[in-house]
């Protein structure tokens, strides 16, 4: 009972000071646009980082912040669906936001005799291609939850599905769930191998230069985003992975992996508003 009202506080908290914090980020993207401010090229992948970071938050954080204030809430059999498609799209777009963000930032810092001297000019161009085909991706991979999620009360007749509190999964056997699970891991094992080529890359020049610039305080700041997002991701996909072997896995199991996903899209607004100095803008000083 105790760690069960721990969770609900927990992610009670993650939700709101996550949705005021990417609100913040959101409007402040909007005064700059109202305010006739050049956007740089990494704005607008922080941009669609933002929306994804939404998605997530709302998608698992607002059903779980209605129960933890004693509201019955059921959602329906389209409910259900729309709440792990919506919660695994935003997962996966803020990954691809991250990766994106992290090889796009090693293209422009790298040296004028660089072989990625001739992508400089190039590459954002195809930063708005790039993010509008990570969303795509993620529809079509994640296409999967709605068909296999339904509402916990649904009037469907099936007997072999697992429990995960106000929604269940059909239970397919050995073979399926391997090749399911292969399909989703395929871009999120991809983008990780980018991030952790890039992070490696990033570091050496940043060594090799020794320079204070914008475009070095960025690139740490690029690191430290990368670095936070694999640290929550090991551990969501760790609880994720408990969750998969147990068979019915009990509702507080489910909470604490729910709380695992949504670290990143809580924290990080703030590592971004601490590169752009918007505490003083957030407090109105």
């Amino acid at each position: 009972m105790y760690v069960d009202v721990t969770t609900d506080v927990i992610i009670l908290t993650q939700t709101v000071v996550g949705l005021l914090g990417n609100f913040s980020l959101f409007c402040h993207y909007i005064i700059l646009y109202f305010t006739g401010y050049r956007s740089r090229s990494t704005d607008v992948i922080l941009q669609h980082l933002i929306v994804a970071n939404f998605l997530t938050l709302l998608s698992k954080g607002v059903p779980q912040t209605m129960a933890a204030f004693g509201w019955e809430y059921s959602p329906s059999d389209f409910g259900c669906k729309m709440i792990f498609f919506l919660h695994r799209v935003g997962r996966g777009v803020s990954m691809g936001s991250i990766c994106l963000l992290s090889v796009f930032q090693v293209i422009t810092i790298s040296p004028q005799n660089s072989r990625w001297a001739e992508l400089k000019a190039k590459a954002p161009q195809h930063i708005v291609p790039s993010m509008c085909l990570c969303w795509m991706l993620q529809m079509l991979v994640n296409v999967v939850f709605p068909v296999n999620i339904t509402g916990k009360y649904s009037d469907k007749n099936i007997t072999n599905r697992r429990d995960f509190g106000y929604c269940s999964a059909l239970r397919y056997d050995e073979t399926r769930s391997i090749l399911l699970a292969l399909l989703l891991l395929l871009p999120d094992v991809s983008c990780l191998g980018l991030m952790l080529w890039a992070s490696g890359s990033m570091v050496f020049l940043l060594y090799r230069h020794k320079q204070s610039s914008p475009e070095s305080r960025a690139t740490r700041t690029i690191l430290l985003l990368v670095s936070s997002f694999v640290s929550f991701y090991t551990l969501a996909c760790t609880f994720q992975l408990v969750l998969t072997l147990f068979g019915n896995p009990s509702w507080v199991l489910v909470k604490i992996t729910i709380v695992m996903a949504a670290w990143f899209p809580t924290v990080s607004p703030f590592l971004l508003m601490r590169q752009l100095r918007l505490f003083i803008w957030c407090l109105g000083i």
